[in-house]
């Protein structure tokens, strides 16, 4: 990670923005967590009574929004948005791929790790063009967006007693799941398509554009604490390895 010419031009010194780091290392271990009651409850079979809506929805949006968010907070701060978002895809065909032959459960397509690619691409296109949306208004428009758009994947747009059913004809066709509207018989372990998913990323990118361009807070930057932030550091790592450690543990409880 580097700075943007905006921190230079306002005196920052070279490093890293710590507050990243702790608060994607915190979404880390809460995914790991997270894992680790899913394969027990819904693999192993254990009875984890507990772990059901709206409790399962709450903590699963807790990390992947921290996720997003974050990761578009980064993006002033990153040398190439390009090759951060082939990383991204590069991985998540990988996973693609492993979850496929595995069968232990839905192979993944269009997760979280797809969504970070995907929404890293817009978002270096939107920098090439001017268009990367910056500042605290444009930030909270695109995050009410989000909002109602949450439930696209089902068909509804809007929020509260505010609600429009879209046309079935966007459901009815297989190549645009990885949009948003998932088609006849798709399935995945993990499903995070471009929208809404986009807006929540630069909506993050508006407000790390904006520190950036005023220079963070000495406490953003100075913000450690050794374990999450060498966690956040990694974080993509761990997102690749720790599933298949998870189910090593799984499998062995559920054979006790």
């Amino acid at each position: 990670m580097t700075p943007s010419a905006e921190q230079e031009h306002a005196g920052e010194s070279p490093g890293r923005i710590g507050v990243f780091d702790v608060a994607r290392g915190a979404a880390v271990i809460s995914m790991v967590l997270f894992h680790l009651c899913y394969d027990l409850a819904f693999i192993g079979g254990v009875d984890l009574s507990w772990f059901t809506s709206p409790l399962l929805d709450v903590w699963r949006s807790s990390i992947s929004w921290t996720f997003l968010f974050v990761a578009g907070c980064m993006c002033p701060l990153s040398r190439s948005n390009l090759r951060r978002a082939l990383q991204y895809g590069g991985v998540a065909l990988l996973i693609w791929i492993v979850t496929s032959i595995a069968s232990v459960d839905a192979a993944i397509s269009f997760g979280i790790i797809y969504c970070m690619a995907a929404c890293t691409l817009v978002a270096w296109a939107l920098g090439r063009v001017g268009a990367l949306p910056s500042g605290p208004v444009a930030a909270a428009l695109l995050f009410a967006t989000f909002l109602v758009l949450l439930d696209l994947r089902i068909g509804l747009v809007g929020f509260g007693p505010l609600v429009v059913e879209l046309p079935d004809a966007l459901y009815a066709t297989p190549w645009l799941s990885w949009l948003g509207f998932p088609g006849p018989g798709f399935t995945s372990g993990d499903y995070y398509p471009l929208l809404p998913y986009l807006l929540i990323y630069l909506a993050g990118a508006a407000m790390g554009s904006w520190w950036a361009s005023r220079g963070y807070p000495r406490w953003a930057r100075a913000a450690r604490c050794a374990p999450l932030s060498w966690v956040g550091r990694h974080a993509l790592a761990i997102y690749v390895a720790h599933q298949p450690v998870l189910l090593l543990i799984t499998f062995a409880l559920a054979r006790s």
